[in-house]
């Protein structure tokens, strides 16, 4: 049986360039994305469509100013499961999926089990999250917090 190249291998330089542009300007009309790749509109436009169909690009968001719609608090929560079964895992992981305010979880190989990034208003909304939500997740034993002072860097290419 054949095996097929990794998608990186697929990729030229033409749609490594549309990728790297629309990473930092996802708003960029497809005529100045052609302009800066160096192609005409057309052809830029069957790339864009091809990285979208293929799962290359998932999607197109806004960068928010957290602080201006009152979710500037950020908190890091260690979260360590009663039972790591695959069963309780994908309890916990559905579940976890339902609280708007968990921006990111990751499970983790280490001494905890997932690491959540945690997004509200103050500190007082975090801990009624904490204490209402992700302590009432499936299979949570315990949980730590680290609540972030400052955030240096919060995206792939941040000044």
């Amino acid at each position: 049986m054949e095996e097929t190249a990794p998608a990186s291998n697929r990729l030229d330089r033409y749609d490594r360039r549309i990728i790297s542009i629309l990473e930092t300007e996802g708003r960029l009309p497809v005529t100045e994305l052609a302009k800066r790749v160096g192609l005409s509109k057309s052809p830029c436009q069957v790339r864009l469509k091809r990285l979208v169909d293929d799962g290359y690009i998932l999607g197109f968001k806004a960068v928010l100013d957290m602080a201006k719609i009152g979710r500037e608090h950020v908190a890091f929560t260690e979260v360590k499961l009663s039972d790591t079964t695959e069963k309780a895992l994908a309890a916990f992981n559905a579940a976890v999926k339902r609280i708007p305010e968990v921006e990111q979880c990751h499970m983790i190989a280490g001494p905890f089990d997932f690491l959540l990034k945690v997004r509200t208003r103050d500190i007082t909304a975090y801990r009624r999250i904490l204490g209402e939500s992700i302590s009432a997740l499936p299979h949570v034993a315990n949980t730590s917090t680290y609540v972030s002072m400052q955030a240096v860097k919060d995206g792939p290419l941040d000044d």
